[in-house]
Parts: C-alpha cells; sequence; structure tokens
C-alpha cells in the first residue's frame, strides 16, 4: 500500500511514500505525507479529507495531481450547526483502574509534588529563578518526596490594565498553578509596585497564606538580594512537610489530561491524534477528564464537537469561542488560517480546516461536558474543551492552570517540549520521526501505518501508559530535564 484514502467521500488520498511519475496514477511527484487527486476537480470546488471539505480548488486539478498550498485555497467557515446529535456513551470498561498518586487537601490526587515559586511580574523573574536554582539535585536527596523546586516565570504582570480579560487571564493562570495538585508548596515572589499584585490575588480567590503557602515582595524585603536568601529559607522550611506527602492509591477518575497536538503533519489525524482519542475515551469510562484546547486548531471542525455537546448551552459556549477569535484575529489583521505552520505544511498539510479536522481527533467520541475560559478551572467530569491560542507552551500552560496533571502531547514533525509541574508524554505520528528522535518520543503510533496496528491497540497502549506515568513513572520529557522554561501564560491585551 502506497496511499491512503480515508473515506469514500474523498477526492484526494495520502501518500504513505513518495510517489514517482506513473506511480498510483501519480502525474507529479507526490511528496510523502502529501495529498494526491483521485478524481479531476474543477476550479472552485471542494477538496474533501475525512469526507469533510479541507479547502478549494484554486485552479483546476486534474486526477493524479498534487494537490497543496499551490492549488488549494481557504475559505471560512460557514456551517449549519447542530447541538446534541451524536452523542455516544463512554465504553463500559472492564474494570476500575488505579494510579499511585499524591492526595492534596482539595481531594484531588496529584502525579507529581513539586515546590512552585511563581512571579507576580517580570521584575521579580530573576529572583525566582535563583531561589529554585539553589535547590540542587543534592540539595534535595534528603527529600526523596519532592521532585523538584521550579520558577515559573513570565514576561507580564505590570503595563497591563488593572481589569479585563489579560489581567484576569494572568490571575487564573497564577491561581491554578499554585492550586495544582502537582504542586505541595507555593512561594510566590513579586516587586511590589506591579499592576498584578500578589494581595489581590490572594484576596480574588480566597488564598490562605500558610507554611505551604509563602509571599514576599523584593521592595519589602529590601532587595534582590535579600530577597533571594528570604525566598530560600521559606523553601527550606516547607521541604520536610512537602516530602512528607506519600503516594497512595488512587482512582483513573482523579487524572485530568491536558491533549496537545504541536509540530502536526498529515499522519497527526491518521495514527496519533485518533489514539490518543481512543486512550481518553477509555480514561473517560473510568470517569476522568480530557481537556482539548486551542480553539484556531479546531477551526472547520468545531461542527462536528457541537454535534457532540452534552446540550445547546454547552455547544453555543464553543461557538462563542470561534466568533471571537474570528474578530480577534480580522482586527488584527490576521487569518485564521494563518495557523499552520512552514513545518506544518512541509509535512503535507494545507489549510486550517485540514489541520483542525485531524486535531480535533484527540478529544475522541464521547459527549463534550464542558467548555472553558483560559485557565479557567475544569470542574466537569469527560471530555472538556478550554480556550486557548494555538501556540503550545501558552495552551499548555492554560491547560494545567486549568487543572491538568498529565500532559498528552502529539507530534508529527518532532517537539521537543516538556511542562512542569505535569509530566508531558510525546505521541510520534510517524515511524521515521519516532526513530529519528527516540530520546524524546514516548510512543510511536506510526505503527498504525508501518506494523498495521490499529488506532485502538495504540490508544490502549497510551491510556496505559498514563497511568504509569501518573505513578511515577518519567516522561521522556522529564529524563531530559525539559519543563522549566515553557510556562508562557496568555498575554491579552495591551501592553502600555
Amino acid at each position: 500500500m502506497t496511499t491512503i484514502q480515508l473515506s469514500d467521500d474523498d477526492n484526494v488520498v495520502t501518500a504513505i511514500k513518495p510517489l514517482d511519475v506513473g506511480s498510483e496514477g501519480a502525474s507529479q511527484l507526490i511528496p510523502r505525507g502529501h495529498k494526491m487527486a483521485i478524481a479531476d476537480i474543477a476550479k472552485g470546488q471542494p477538496v474533501r479529507k475525512y469526507a469533510q471539505i479541507i479547502g478549494y480548488a484554486a485552479e483546476d486539478i486534474a486526477k493524479g495531481a498534487h494537490v497543496h498550498t499551490h492549488n488549494l485555497e481557504f475559505r471560512g467557515v460557514d456551517t449549519d450547526y447542530t447541538f446534541s446529535t451524536n452523542l455516544r456513551p463512554a465504553p463500559t470498561p472492564g474494570q476500575q483502574d488505579y494510579f499511585m498518586g499524591y492526595k492534596r487537601e482539595s481531594g484531588r490526587f496529584g502525579t507529581r509534588n513539586y515546590i512552585a515559586v511563581l512571579t507576580s511580574v517580570n521584575c521579580s523573574a530573576t529572583a525566582a529563578r535563583m531561589i529554585a536554582a539553589h535547590f540542587t539535585p543534592e540539595r534535595l536527596v534528603d527529600y526523596p518526596n519532592v521532585d523538584g523546586v521550579v520558577a515559573f516565570v513570565h514576561g507580564t504582570g505590570c503595563g497591563m490594565a488593572g481589569s479585563g480579560d489579560g489581567f484576569e487571564a494572568l490571575q487564573r493562570v497564577m491561581w491554578g498553578y499554585a492550586k495544582n495538585p502537582n504542586v505541595g508548596g507555593v512561594l510566590m515572589a513579586g516587586l511590589g509596585c506591579e499592576m498584578n499584585q500578589i494581595d489581590w490575588l490572594i484576596e480574588a480567590y480566597g488564598l490562605t497564606p500558610g507554611p505551604l503557602f509563602q509571599r514576599m515582595n523584593i521592595q519589602d524585603v529590601g532587595g534582590l538580594q535579600k530577597t533571594i536568601d528570604l525566598g530560600i529559607q521559606k523553601i527550606e522550611a516547607m521541604l520536610p512537610v512537602v516530602n512528607g506527602v506519600t503516594r497512595e492509591q488512587a482512582p483513573a477518575s482523579e487524572l485530568m489530561v491536558a491533549l496537545q497536538c504541536g509540530g502536526s503533519d498529515a499522519w497527526s489525524g491518521v495514527t496519533a491524534n485518533p489514539a490518543v482519542g481512543h486512550a481518553c475515551d477509555l480514561l473517560v469510562a473510568q470517569g476522568g477528564t480530557g481537556v482539548l484546547a486551542e480553539t484556531p486548531e479546531i477551526y472547520g471542525a468545531e461542527h462536528l464537537l457541537t454535534a457532540r455537546a452534552a446540550d445547546t448551552a454547552t455547544g453555543q459556549r464553543l461557538l462563542d469561542l470561534i466568533a471571537w477569535w474570528e474578530d480577534y484575529t480580522a482586527r488584527n489583521n490576521g487569518s485564521m488560517d494563518n495557523n499552520p505552520s512552514p513545518g506544518n505544511k512541509t509535512g503535507g498539510l494545507t489549510t486550517i480546516l485540514e489541520k483542525s479536522l485531524g486535531a480535533a481527533a484527540k478529544g475522541g467520541t464521547t459527549p463534550l461536558t464542558g467548555v472553558y475560559k483560559y485557565a479557567e478551572p475544569v470542574t466537569a467530569k469527560g471530555f472538556t474543551f478550554m480556550d486557548s491560542p494555538g501556540y503550545d507552551p501558552v495552551s499548555v500552560t492554560g491547560q494545567i492552570a486549568s487543572g491538568c496533571t498529565l500532559v498528552c502531547f502529539t507530534t508529527g514533525r518532532g517537539s521537543a517540549f516538556g511542562a512542569k509541574p505535569s509530566p508531558s508524554m510525546k505521541v510520534a505520528t510517524n515511524t521515521e520521526m519516532y526513530q529519528r528522535m527516540p530520546d524524546d518520543m514516548d510512543v510511536n503510533a506510526g505503527t498504525v501505518i508501518s506494523d498495521g496496528k490499529s488506532v485502538e491497540e495504540v490508544g490502549r497502549e497510551i491510556y496505559r501508559m498514563w497511568l504509569a506515568m501518573a505513578s511515577g513513572a518519567p516522561s521522556k520529557s522529564e529524563l531530559q530535564g525539559l519543563g522549566d522554561s515553557e510556562f508562557v501564560p496568555w498575554q491579552i491585551g495591551a501592553t502600555m
């Protein structure tokens, strides 16, 4: 087999290996992962893949021709939406599954046990980094239950409006990281005069300072070095308490997994994303939660999700996000089709419609039970959605702030990514890349094509690895030390 047709309704196939002229009827060279027309497509007519429209012929396309960005054009979505018309229950689990996690006062279970140094503003970033850097593996050797001390720093917090979307999103991120079950202790560090005041956050979100929740400002303490010294002292006092928490058995229903993709290619929607979708279905069947995000990367596939919405209100919230993004990109002189990157296109993707149809597969098949703002706490069980940009570090930051304790990240081009405090599993979409980057990839979903495995088989492998990682098994990204620089809150609005 050298090509794959995903639906009988499609008028293109995808090349599993490069096609020379004459091979499989190709009239042009077709690179691996790229599309070939299997029928004549007149100018202006739709091009279909996944039995869905991925764009329109920009010129007459002959049977056997290469179909890509040079002859396929994007048009905005114009869809008649339905709500709750495709509700499929989760599969019935054969048994109750468990993992070994850290139980918190909230009743939730973490998969890791970090101490977080959170900054209210960029001005305190250096202090936070220096505090965290003090706690080397050698200094933590007597605290085996502590996964590390991590500084979560960012480039905003001042020069911004004291209300509105941007301010509220940043405060939700800070609150969300402080309350994430993977965090056992928190030190918040500020400058003192910034717009994003720590005391306002504490008041707004009902946070209670105590032995495992400390705060300080550089101006009040008396300068940078005094702040670093005090911060080290505060964390040294936390360490024995955080270390005293040990893993205990927890049901799989306590897991919340961030469903993410980056460096996508033509195989993302064929192998890895559907396999992650099946793993999500298995988790939902256990009572757990999957959180899809990246609103621009479901554009053109949102009608598939509204049909799965548990009720009309949930589906409408998703459409309201789509409308906001259309307006947001338009007023910034952009287009929803700006999203596919050069790497995505080299890997065979063309329009955002094609990319989105593959990306949405990570959400599996169960009902959509909730739609949330960026970094808003996810409270619903089952398959949910959180608003975010498609930029991976920003999106994952929001998902972790929303409560995700694991990250499952599919990639076709090969993303090197990790995100503390939640371990990140990477799923390769194709065997060639998996073999090229073995130190970065945890699962090879490319075996769906190269070895004839089923999507369900790979999905079960991914789900089992979620349970293992939740119990402490390190991901490839953790083994390489990734995760300290991927904290990137979404900056919405003007910097003043």
